[in-house]
């Protein structure tokens, strides 16, 4: 514990959390806030860590949009209890992640999602063509704190460190002004529950890894690669028991012994190329969640400028980008750029509206005065007209000058 709360270590813990920003907790207190309220705390909560009588606040209920549908729970601590997490974080990452298995990716330092995916690849090249897609259900809800906290005292001798983070386990949850308390589970949201999903699945790795099973796991997502069903089969039963023996639960609808080309890993999913070469594309469901995005950003009847909704849509499509560029599809990211591109030809059509306005700005953006006019008389159409030479009056290099990424290029 004196490590934690080392000047040193809580410095690099308060720049990481000023860094990484996020909402405030149930006391109202922002990162802002934060250098106010250390000053005014921070000698008492000191003093409570180093005696083990600290006790963390109540985690305030978020609820986000998953992909698929439905809601994703998370459990946001107050950011002094963020700053704290953080700081708890940064030393005892050190002490298990070296003992981490090889095949697990997630939220480990110099390990990326796309070195998960491409080690995939490599199975699926090598022959591996049949894969164990694993759905744990409602994970970080269901985490056995006696399993867990068992796990973590064969490495951790202070006691006051183990207190601390049972109480961060047990930490209650406001929902809309009433405490809910758990009994499982360790809140999505704070910095040290990545930690501790790799501290209990650790053993399942091992055990894989034992039985010489090619895998790879990146947190709670995880697929086992073998060259037949009936081995995978026997895999899929021996992870029911393994997780079982963890009191974790499959969610047997979503997991699947399937082909590697019927299932996805990390928003990608694998094809075959010429030369029997296995290459990574963007997963179909992946694809559709962007379009989904793209269309939230866009809607027709928000009434912003073209300018406007460029910017809005260049955050999220860079990131978008950073992220699936390790797909082998050039066609797809193109035909996305066109997408794109006359979505919002047709939303600048639609704000020039019927008529005299259309029609003058057609022309004077170098459309010949009979397309102009035949677009003009009917702008309600708005999706097929901007298909109809509005290329030339919203040229590729327009979108290019206001700053809207290609994903092809």
């Amino acid at each position: 514990m004196e490590r934690v709360v080392s000047r040193p270590n809580m410095l690099a813990a308060y720049k990481r959390v000023r860094g990484n920003k996020g909402s405030s907790g149930i006391d109202g207190v922002t990162v802002e806030d934060l250098p106010k309220w250390l000053k005014a705390n921070w000698s008492r909560v000191c003093e409570e860590l180093l005696a083990g009588t600290y006790q963390p606040s109540l985690v305030r209920r978020q609820m986000i949009p998953k992909t698929g549908g439905g809601e994703r729970e998370l459990g946001i601590p107050t950011v002094p209890d963020r700053l704290i997490q953080q700081a708890l974080l940064q030393i005892l990452q050190p002490i298990f992640d070296p003992a981490f298995s090889d095949h697990s990716y997630g939220f480990r330092p110099g390990r990326r999602a796309h070195d998960a995916v491409r080690r995939a690849q490599r199975y699926v090249q090598e022959g591996r063509r049949w894969v164990v897609d694993v759905d744990l259900e409602r994970f970080f809800d269901r985490v056995n704190w006696d399993i867990l906290m068992g796990k973590l005292a064969k490495r951790i001798e202070d006691k006051r460190v183990l207190r601390l983070i049972r109480r961060y386990l047990e930490a209650g949850v406001m929902v809309n002004g009433v405490v809910i308390e758990r009994h499982e589970g360790t809140p999505q949201g704070g910095p040290l529950s990545p930690l501790l999903a790799n501290v209990l699945l650790d053993g399942v790795d091992k055990e894989l890894e034992r039985r010489g099973h090619a895998f790879v796991r990146y947190a709670d997502d995880g697929n086992v690669y073998v060259r037949s069903r009936r081995a995978g089969e026997r895999v899929m039963e021996l992870l029911r028991r393994l997780y079982g023996d963890l009191r974790l639960r499959i969610n047997e609808a979503k997991s699947a012994v399937a082909r590697v080309w019927d299932r996805k890993f990390l928003g990608f999913s694998f094809w075959v190329a010429p030369g029997k070469m296995i290459r990574i594309r963007v997963a179909d469901k992946a694809l559709g969640a962007m379009k989904v995005r793209v269309r939230r950003l866009t809607r027709r009847i928000c009434g912003q400028s073209l300018e406007k909704l460029v910017q809005d849509l260049r955050a999220y499509l860079l990131g978008w980008k950073g992220y699936f560029r390790l797909a082998d599809t050039p066609r797809v990211f193109r035909e996305l750029d066109e997408w794109i591109r006359h979505r919002l030809r047709a939303i600048q059509l639609k704000q020039w509206k019927r008529g005299r306005t259309a029609f003058r700005e057609l022309v004077a953006r170098g459309l010949n005065r009979d397309l102009a006019a035949r677009i003009a008389a009917n702008t309600r159409r708005w999706w097929k007209n901007a298909a109809m030479g509005l290329h030339v009056a919203l040229p590729n290099r327009l979108f290019d000058q206001m700053g809207l990424p290609r994903l092809g290029a």
